[in-house]
């Protein structure tokens, strides 16, 4: 089985359950470290040409990382592709041992079972709190519902004040987002960057949770560690000085 990887986190997944089958990756494809394996561009853009030249049995994409364009052109060139598109913690679970299964695995890895047995029991929750949850700003966008990471969110306690908004990314303007009034906002490290020094001193007085983006928002090995990560991330708000 020769594969192809367009998403990051199955990019992990691949490589640490089927040593050999990736051939090839995107540029923003960073885990595991030390992966040595032909880079096709960028998951938005990449470069097609250099994928069907790889000989790909399957080119794995998500929804939400890659373009339908792509997804069409490589189908129409007659090679295989496997689509994704978790929006749930359970449902991320299925398809990755689903996905797993097809691309020749013998047994579910371990990372696999480590994550169900993660996420059978988080870590107990203190309080709901209601929060927003940016992931690029210049223009904002943030979480709306029905996303991965919202549901990520909502099993360690945090109520996306956006869950019923008809988009899944909203773009509102800063002043709407005040005037949410959540009790914190979380700010990721992807894809937008957000750190101390960039992101809480947009929301002054409010908390701000820093997250690892990773964690938040891949659906692959990262997860076994996500719950205890991110609970202890989020116990830790910062306050703009």
């Amino acid at each position: 089985m020769r594969v192809v990887s367009l998403v990051p986190s199955l990019t992990e997944a691949v490589a640490l359950t089927l040593p050999g089958a990736l051939v090839g990756a995107t540029d923003w494809c960073s885990h595991p470290a030390g992966l040595d394996v032909p880079r096709v561009g960028g998951s938005k853009y990449p470069d097609l040409d250099r994928v069907r030249a790889l000989r790909p049995d399957v080119v794995l994409l998500n929804v939400e990382e890659n373009r339908r364009a792509d997804a069409e052109a490589l189908r129409a060139a007659g090679v295989p592709v496997r689509v994704t598109y978790p929006r749930t913690v359970p449902g991320a679970l299925t398809e990755l041992g689903d996905v797993l299964t097809e691309l020749g695995a013998p047994t579910e890895p371990d990372w696999l079972r480590a994550a169900r047995r993660a996420w059978a029991t988080p870590p107990p929750l203190t309080a709901t709190r209601s929060a927003v949850v940016p992931v690029w700003r210049r223009p904002w966008v943030v979480l709306g519902g029905d996303t991965f990471a919202g549901d990520v969110l909502r099993r360690l306690g945090v109520s996306n004040t956006y869950e019923e908004h008809p988009e899944r990314y909203p773009r509102p303007t800063l002043s709407e987002l005040r005037e949410r009034e959540p009790d914190l906002v979380v700010l990721p490290d992807e894809p937008y960057r957000f750190t101390a020094d960039d992101g809480p001193e947009a929301f002054p007085g409010v908390p701000c949770a820093l997250l690892s983006g990773r964690h938040l928002t891949w659906y692959g090995p990262s997860l076994a560690e996500a719950p205890a990560l991110l609970a202890d991330q989020l116990s830790r708000p910062v306050l703009a000085g």
